[in-house]
């Protein structure tokens, strides 16, 4: 609000009830303080200000926000109804004309409240970007049946070793690691543009819609977490864990399954299928990350991670074969560099192994092996050279 009595009449009523304000003379300081990283639970609005309306601002932070997400109340002395439709149409959840009494506003104020923190919980459980992904504003628009097809990055993280790990646990136990290790692993998801379509068990599944290198990124950061959260079971007298994280790129569709009584929201394609495989190939091969080449190629900056060829495989049920990279950022620095080091001679051995010249690249596999002995792959490969030399 633009005029300072009103802003103090406001202040007044609102710190009574113990609401954290934050004032802003005019549409754009208002829009400044929101792109500076402040955010509001709810917002009052004038209409008539100077240098941007109240409905100017509304549009523009519907443009952000949805008003599930944030609620506006505008708070102005047109009380016409078409002044009360233009409010509306701009994207703001109510409209009170002034002077307002202090019992109403602080009424609809609290209804608003409650019904953002009803839609947040919502969300805890149906994900804002499946919402978007499937063009609807609200979970009530939802309907069982509906679905898009979009192309996807699928990201499938598991802990290695759980049900060994699970057995040593009580129930409790179990459910204060799992959420300690996935709340750990969630931000990871959502700072590169992600979400969590589901947990299963200690395992993750996301998605990525706006590009391979988010999932990556995503994965990578996961790995570095872990190592952060390795250090702290480590100090705590517990024994450090590990993840394998496999990535896949491809058509998907999403959509809703079920029934009319109890419905679910979820991914079907042979995409995701090869992702989830993917991921269980870390264990095997011995290493933390593996993407596959639809992955790799939908890459838009390739360089900007440290890679290299692992394999190529035939998945279960599938003719093509599907080529395997690792992408190792997040290794232990020592061993990061000797991967570094050797990436040329293992991706030249794993091509000689592919034509069949088994004794040459044996050779190599063993100049690799004498630098990183503790190389899992390699070891493998050179085993499948001497049993076909």
């Amino acid at each position: 609000d633009d005029e300072p009595v009103n802003l103090q009449v406001l202040v007044n009523h609102l710190s009574l009830e113990n609401y954290a304000i934050a004032r802003a003379i005019n549409g754009m300081e208002a829009l400044e303080l929101i792109e500076n990283g402040f955010q509001p639970d709810l917002l009052l609005l004038d209409v008539m200000m100077p240098k941007m309306t109240g409905y100017e601002v509304c549009h523009k932070i519907r443009e952000k926000f949805p008003a599930t997400e944030l609620p506006v109340l505008m708070l102005t002395a047109k009380n016409r109804v078409s002044d009360v439709v233009e409010g509306l149409t701009a994207g703001a959840n109510d409209y009170l004309s002034k002077p307002v009494s202090k019992k109403e506003l602080l009424a609809r104020i609290k209804t608003q409240l409650q019904l953002s923190q009803i839609n947040a919980a919502y969300g805890r459980f149906v994900p804002r970007q499946f919402l978007q992904l499937l063009q609807k504003e609200s979970i009530l628009d939802v309907q069982l049946g509906d679905n898009v097809q979009q192309e996807m990055s699928v990201l499938f993280s598991d802990i290695r070793s759980f049900t060994t790990l699970s057995e040593r646990m009580t129930p409790q136990e179990n459910f204060q690691f799992i959420n300690s290790f996935l709340s750990r692993m969630e931000p990871a998801i959502i700072d590169n543009r992600g979400f969590i379509d589901k947990y299963i068990g200690d395992a993750i599944m996301a998605l990525f819609s706006g590009g391979a290198d988010d999932a990556v990124k995503a994965g990578i950061a996961m790995l570095n977490q872990l190592a952060e959260y390795n250090q702290h079971r480590l100090q705590s007298g517990y024994q450090p864990i590990q993840v394998g994280i496999g990535i896949n790129t491809g058509d998907l569709m999403l959509g809703t399954v079920g029934g009319q009584s109890r419905m679910d929201g979820t991914v079907i394609s042979d995409n995701v299928n090869i992702a989830s495989r993917i991921e269980g190939l870390t264990k095997k091969y011995g290493v933390s990350m593996l993407i596959s080449h639809q992955t790799f190629s939908s890459l838009k900056y390739p360089n900007e991670y440290v890679f290299r060829f692992i394999a190529q495989v035939r998945m279960k049920g599938k003719s093509e074969l599907v080529s395997l990279f690792e992408i190792f950022d997040a290794d232990e620095p020592k061993i990061k560099e000797k991967k570094i080091l050797t990436k040329t001679n293992f991706e030249k051995a794993c091509l000689l192994y592919y034509q069949r010249y088994f004794s040459k690249a044996a050779q190599l596999f063993q100049d690799v092996l004498n630098i990183i002995p503790e190389d899992k792959i390699t070891q493998i490969y050179l085993k499948r050279c001497s049993e076909q030399c």
